[in-house]
C-alpha cells in the first residue's frame, strides 16, 4: 500500500477514527489496535511474507528477555549472536540469494566454464532492510544494557510494525521510539495540524517533484547512447532530486503520520543538497541509516581512532556496507566505494566537522564562498546518484565515459536545452525553483513548512496550502512505487 495511493487515502482516516475514538479505552487496547492496522497494511503487499516480521518480532523478543535473566557472558553472546544471525541470515537469504548465484556464474563463465541451474528468483519482502535492522539494534542495545527489555509482547511487536515507518523507515531506535508505546498517548490539535501539514509536503515532493524528474531521467538513462555529454548530466541532476524528492518526501509521510497517532518519529533528511561537503552531506541524508552504522559498524571497528590506515579501511567498510544494504548490485558497492574516495580527503584533514551548523545561519542568502561550495557537493553527489541509477556496472561507466566525453562542444549543451524546452517544459523547472525556495527558506526546521504557523497571516496560510495541494491534485498521475520499497 503506497503513502500515494488511493487505498492509503481511505486507510489511514479509517485508522484514525478507529485508533481515537474506539480503540482509546487504554494503552494496550490502542497498541494492539495498531499491531492488527500494521499487520493488514503491510499484508496488503503480500500477505505472505508477514510470517517474516512476525517471526523476527518473535525471536527478538524472546532473545532479549533472556539476556534480561542471564549473568554469564559467554551465553549471552551466544544469544546475541543468535539475533544476529537470524536477522542478517533472513536478510542476507531474500536480499542476496539472486546476487550471489549470477556472480558466482559469471566467474565460471569467465574460465569458460557453463554453471547451470534451475530458474530461481527470490522475491525481496519490502521492508525487510529496514525492520530487520529496527529490531537488531533492539538486541544489541539490550546487550549493552543501554534499555532494558520489553515485557510486554503487544507494545514490542507494535514497535517492530508500526506502519508509517515499517517498509521505509526512518530506522528507529529502541530508545527513542519504543518507549512511546509505553505512554498515554493524547490527541492534540496543534501535534495534528503539525503531521498534516508534513504529509502535505511530502506528497508534493514524491508527486510533483520526485515522479516528474523521474519521468525525464529515466528518459535519459534508458536511452543514454542518444544523448549528449550535457543532457547526460541534466539526467543525473533530475535523478539527484528525483531520490531526494521520492525518499525524503516518504519520510515526511511517515513522520506526519506518526505524529497523528501520538508518536514522534526522528528526523531524518535535514536538507542535504545545501551541504556545503560531502561529510556534512552524510550527516543529513538518511540520518537514521548512517547513524545505525555508525554507532553499529563503524564505531565498533575502531572509528575515526588509529592511524592512517585504519582510519582508510574503516570508512571503506562503514561506505561499502551502506553500499551493499542499497541492493544486491555492484552498482550500489560502487557507489559506496566513491562516495567513501569523496569522504576520506575530508577525513584525513580532520575537516569532516567543520560544518556542523546550517549553512547561512541567521541570512536570507548564503555568499558566494557558500554558494560555491553548495553547487560543489551537489554536482560530486549528482556524480554518484549516476551508479546508483543505472542497471549495471557497465551501464554507469558508459554513461560517465558519454557524460565527460560529450561536454565539450556547442552541440552537447543545444541539445540538453532542446530537451529541457521541448519535452520537459517550463512547468517542472518552475516547480523545481519553487521547492527550494521552500526549502531554502524552512532550512533550520526539521522540515520545510514547519515555520508555517499560528503567527503566519491565515488566510496567507490557507491559500499556501490549498496552492500545494493544488500541485499535488494537478500533477497526480498513475500512481508510482517509491523507489526504497525496492531495498
Amino acid at each position: 500500500m503506497y503513502f500515494n495511493s488511493l487505498e492509503f487515502a481511505f486507510f489511514l482516516p479509517f485508522v484514525f477514527v478507529l485508533y481515537w475514538f474506539l480503540f482509546n479505552r487504554g494503552i494496550k487496547v490502542q497498541n494492539a489496535f495498531l499491531v492488527v492496522a500494521s499487520y493488514f497494511f503491510y499484508g496488503w503487499w503480500d500477505w505472505r511474507f508477514l510470517t517474516l516480521v512476525i517471526g523476527s518480532t518473535l525471536l527478538d523478543f524472546v532473545v532479549a528477555n533472556a539476556l534480561r535473566n542471564e549473568r554469564e557472558e559467554s551465553k549471552r553472546k551466544m544469544l546475541l549472536w543468535t539475533s544476529i544471525s537470524f536477522n542478517l541470515g533472513l536478510l542476507g537469504f531474500f536480499k542476496y540469494f539472486n546476487f550471489f548465484i549470477e556472480s558466482f556464474e559469471s566467474a565460471f563463465s569467465l574460465f569458460g566454464a557453463e554453471f547451470g541451474r534451475d530458474s530461481i528468483r527470490i522475491i525481496l519482502p519490502v521492508g525487510i532492510s529496514f525492520y530487520t535492522f529496527q529490531t537488531l539494534s533492539y538486541t544489541i542495545d539490550v546487550y549493552k544494557r543501554k534499555i532494558d527489555p520489553s515485557r510486554d509482547l503487544v507494545s514490542f511487536a507494535a514497535f517492530v510494525c508500526f506502519f508509517p515507518q515499517l517498509v521505509a523507515g526512518p530506522i528507529e531506535r529502541s530508545t527513542h521510539l519504543l518507549p512511546q508505546f509505553y505512554q498515554r498517548r493524547k490527541l492534540g490539535y496543534p501535534a495534528a495540524v503539525d503531521g498534516m501539514r508534513q504529509i502535505l509536503w511530502g506528497l508534493f515532493k514524491k508527486v510533483v517533484i520526485a515522479d516528474n524528474c523521474g519521468e525525464f531521467a529515466n528518459v535519459i538513462f534508458n536511452n543514454s547512447n542518444e544523448f549528449s555529454g550535457a543532457s547526460l548530466f541534466l539526467g543525473a541532476i533530475l535523478f539527484a532530486f528525483q531520490i531526494y524528492g521520492d525518499f525524503s518526501g516518504y519520510s515526511d509521510i511517515a513522520i506526519g503520520t506518526s505524529r497523528l497517532f501520538g508518536f514522534n518519529l526522528k528526523q531524518n533528511f535535514a536538507f542535504p543538497y545545501f551541504s556545503r561537503d560531502v561529510a556534512e552531506f552524510w550527516r543529513r541524508w538518511h540520518i537514521s541509516l548512517s547513524t545505525w552504522f555508525r554507532d553499529y559498524l563503524y564505531i565498533p571497528i575502531g572509528g575515526s581512532k588509529g592511524d592512517k590506515l585504519s582510519k582508510v579501511r574503516n570508512v571503506f567498510i562503514i561506505f561499502i556496507a551502506s553500499g551493499f544494504w542499497h541492493g544486491a548490485n555492484w552498482t550500489f558497492i560502487t557507489w559506496g566505494a566513491f562516495n567513501a574516495f569523496l569522504f576520506l580527503p575530508l577525513l584525513l584533514a580532520a575537516s569532516n566537522k567543520k560544518h556542523t551548523r546550517i549553512v547561512a545561519e541567521g541570512k536570507h542568502l548564503p555568499n558566494p564562498k557558500e554558494l560555491v561550495q553548495m553547487l560543489g557537493t551537489f554536482s560530486l553527489i549528482a556524480l554518484g546518484w549516476i551508479f546508483f541509477r543505472a542497471d549495471d556496472i557497465d551501464h554507469a561507466s558508459n554513461y560517465m565515459k558519454s557524460m565527460f566525453m560529450g561536454l565539450i562542444g556547442k552541440h552537447s549543451y543545444v541539445q540538453a536545452l532542446n530537451f529541457i524546452v521541448w519535452q520537459i517544459g517550463f512547468e517542472l523547472p518552475l516547480m523545481l525553483l519553487f521547492f527550494m525556495v521552500i526549502e531554502w527558506i524552512g532550512r533550520h526546521r526539521r522540515y520545510a513548512l514547519e515555520g508555517i504557523d499560528y503567527r503566519s497571516s491565515r488566510l496567507a496560510r490557507w491559500l499556501f496550502y490549498y496552492l500545494v495541494l493544488f500541485f499535488i491534485f494537478y500533477y497526480q498521475g498513475q500512481e508510482q512505487q517509491f523507489i526504497y520499497f525496492q531495498f
